[in-house]
């Protein structure tokens, strides 16, 4: 292994290995049950591997066009236009991105300038931060409490400045599993009113939503979806995380910067699986069944951890339940998953690694999509504590 000859000046001296990644391997080193990091351990339906192969065989395997292919992106705005009844033009506000991380990141590089502010709040995904500081831009970070992690819009209205460019929202919220209502929305649509202010809506979980509520898209709010680039999933949406799919919709004026961005840190995405997507996404029983299939384990893991010493915290949407521990041991979240991780064998993620500040509210993250036997066998040991 060589040595380093140079000097490097790193320009995110404060980030080192994702939680997710130290998790993981803390499971896989200890044998654990591995509920930390969010991704199913089970196949989406074979049928998509199936016209993955068959595009593959009619020789779709070269370049498709920089912003997808056409059938996708029209695929993804009659889906949009469906649900949340705004209609994008798929040649000039749809493109298909390599994951919704990349159509975050493509956003913030194509919108924010040294100098702008971008709101976040937190514990949220841990991408945001980084993104905004490699484009010289100010993290302006807004906290959200345990129980219930609701925005204090009175609170930001108070941080928002003539340097404001960017406000991102998450919602269903990763950490957190609490889902933005009609209201939030409005009062969001009320703050950037007569702004330049651009929103980055993370909506990749926006089928994954519980007891009969409906998301409330961007795209469902004309005075939102007018100053929003919105990003989605197909990983989350149709368990195949590890393809690395997503997908953004904006305004064309927004996705004409995105382009911009996008042609030169990914230029297109992978052929075979976007014809293959389009013709999965002809059955939209395949998103809409989401919410239903996703509550069913919500409940199935709930109802087993009633017997256990946690604090179950309420969850709205995601395939993520927080809980807190401290009736079990009083300790710091992170050793606490350490202990939980290496001693106990069931693997999860400490909430103060969503949050810059690290806030110890004493609550842990587990994810749920899983096989039921594998929630079963994690459950027992979670009771047994």
């Amino acid at each position: 292994m060589p040595d380093c000859a140079v000097a490097v000046s790193s320009r995110l001296p404060k980030v080192g290995t994702t939680i997710f990644t130290v998790m993981s391997r803390m499971a896989a080193e200890a044998g654990a049950i591995n509920l930390s990091q969010g991704f199913p351990d089970f196949n989406a339906e074979p049928v998509l591997f199936d016209r993955v192969s068959h595009w593959m065989r009619e020789g779709y395997n070269q370049y498709p066009p920089m912003a997808g292919v056409a059938v996708l992106r029209e695929a993804i705005a009659a889906k949009v236009a469906d649900l949340y009844g705004t209609t994008y033009d798929a040649d000039t506000e749809v493109t298909v991105t390599a994951g919704a991380t990349q159509g975050l990141f493509t956003a913030v590089a194509a919108l924010v300038h040294p100098g702008d502010e971008v709101i976040i709040f937190e514990p949220g995904y841990d991408s945001y931060a980084p993104a905004i500081e490699l484009q010289g831009g100010r993290v302006v970070r807004m906290a959200l409490h345990a129980p219930d992690y609701r925005p204090d819009w009175a609170a930001v209205a108070a941080r928002i400045t003539p340097r404001t460019r960017m406000i991102m929202i998450n919602s269903p919220h990763n950490p957190t599993g609490s889902v933005w209502s009609a209201e939030d929305m409005t009062r969001l649509a009320e703050l950037v009113r007569g702004t330049d202010i651009v929103i980055v809506s993370d909506e990749v979980y926006e089928h994954i939503i519980f007891d009969g509520h409906q998301h409330e898209s961007c795209a469902r709010h004309p005075a939102l979806a007018e100053r929003s680039v919105i990003v989605s999933s197909f990983g989350k949406t149709y368990h195949i995380t590890g393809w690395k799919i997503g997908y953004v919709v904006a305004p064309a004026a927004l996705m004409a910067e995105f382009r911009k961005v996008h042609q030169f840190n990914v230029f297109t995405v992978n052929t075979p699986m976007q014809y293959a997507l389009a013709d999965y996404m002809a059955d939209a029983s395949r998103h809409l069944g989401l919410a239903a299939f996703y509550q069913a384990k919500r409940d199935r893991f709930r109802a087993a951890m009633a017997a256990s010493r946690f604090e179950l915290l309420p969850c709205s949407g995601t395939y993520f339940q927080l809980a807190r521990y401290r009736a079990i041991r009083d300790e710091s979240d992170m050793a606490f998953v350490e202990w939980l991780t290496r001693d106990k064998k069931v693997a999860a993620i400490p909430v103060s690694a969503f949050s810059a500040a690290a806030e110890d509210e004493g609550v842990v993250r587990f994810c749920f999509a899983k096989h039921d036997d594998t929630l079963d066998a994690a459950c027992e040991r979670l009771v047994a504590l």
